[in-house]
């Protein structure tokens, strides 16, 4: 066994007892959104979220800024002792932080200030997003090999241990910055199918890296959202949602995309908000075309306890566990697009529950 190994095994027993409790903490009939947010402004975008979602608002990220204010960049930003630098075609491990690192870490800072004015005397959930570790081993080369690091066991190992401690650091940062949030950490991991079936391409695209066996997996995300010492919601908006892993690492929701959630699927979501877990359901779609009609709130509430109806749970528990989200980010559209899209969310998870209960009578 490497020294890479033993660390992290070590991180692993220290989170498996650390784990938090699973108690909801938004409100009833809650809505909030997933990440990105058009445009360029901080302060215009966290302003827009405290109007649109002022129960249950979230930090956003403006990807329109370029390189470093990605997904990938801003939680790079976050790594400690892990330099990483930008290359034609991507993100890669570095001997110095990059320029584009560097970048990355301003952007966040601006975002928190923005955040910090925005939700002055705020008190309540307040969700931030921060990519996983296995999406982040996906995306952020090797340095010499130029092959993710996911198919270097130490590499990822290491990267874990980083992000673990930069995450932990920056949920302080948040507290400090707004005393009254009770902090939701949600780990973005769109890559998690791939990593699990062995899709992740490997450098010259002609292969693939090996899958990562499911113990791994597990373990990996357990050390990394036990770190956190804060509700944690495992986000994936990919096909093929694992959801009774987002129960086995101990996260305390799962963050899906409704429309690709099949019978199956709803078989294992039943599972897991059987055993107490929240449910953001992603039910606002975010690809409508410039000539689509939106779906009304009406429609999204509906389709939201269709789906709880399927799961055979209790329906008075649906206000408590099911947060309602648009499907994905929001940064494809417009600014106003995106305003109605959070306003959607909201309306619609005040009628789910007057609906569920009207079928129930």
């Amino acid at each position: 066994m490497s020294v890479q190994d033993i660390k992290l095994s070590t991180v692993y027993d220290i989170a498996a007892q650390d784990a938090p409790t699973r108690s909801l903490p938004w409100p009833d009939a809650s809505a909030t959104g997933v990440g990105s947010m058009p445009g360029d402004e901080p302060a215009r975008a966290c302003a827009v979220i405290m109007d649109e979602l002022p129960e249950f608002p979230y930090l956003p990220e403006l990807p329109a800024r370029g390189v470093g204010a990605d997904m990938i960049g801003r939680t790079a930003s976050l790594l400690l002792d892990l330099p990483v630098e930008t290359t034609t075609r991507g993100w890669r491990f570095a001997a110095h932080p990059g320029r584009d690192q560097r970048a990355a870490a301003s952007f966040l800072s601006f975002d928190l200030d923005a955040a910090q004015e925005a939700a002055e005397g705020y008190s309540g959930p307040y969700k931030v997003s921060v990519c996983g570790p296995l999406t982040l081993a996906a995306r952020i080369e090797l340095s010499r090999s130029m092959n993710p690091a996911l198919a270097d066991p130490g590499a990822l190992a290491d990267l874990t241990n980083s992000l673990a401690e930069g995450i932990a650091a920056h949920v302080r940062g948040i507290r400090e910055r707004i005393p009254g949030a009770t902090v939701v950490v949600q780990l973005d991991e769109p890559a998690l199918p791939a990593v699990l079936a062995g899709r992740v391409p490997t450098a010259s695209g002609l292969g693939t890296v090996a899958a990562l066996d499911q113990i791994v997996a597990s373990a990996t995300l357990r050390s990394v959202l036990a770190a956190t010492t804060a509700f944690t919601v495992l986000h994936c908006c990919a096909p093929d949602y694992p959801f009774l892993l987002a129960k086995e690492v101990g996260a305390g929701a799962a963050s899906f995309d409704l429309a690709l959630v099949g019978r199956a699927g709803i078989d294992a979501v039943a599972e897991i908000a059987d055993a107490g877990l929240g449910l953001l359901v992603g039910a606002v779609p975010t690809d409508v075309g410039r000539t689509a009609a939106p779906r009304s709130p009406r429609e999204t509430a509906s389709a939201v306890v269709t789906m709880w109806r399927h799961t055979s749970l209790d329906t008075r528990l649906l206000a408590e566990q099911v947060v309602i989200t648009p499907a994905c980010g929001l940064a494809g559209l417009s600014p106003d697009a995106a305003r109605a899209a959070l306003k959607g969310c909201r309306e619609a998870a005040r009628i789910a529950p007057e609906l569920i209960e009207d079928g129930a009578r």
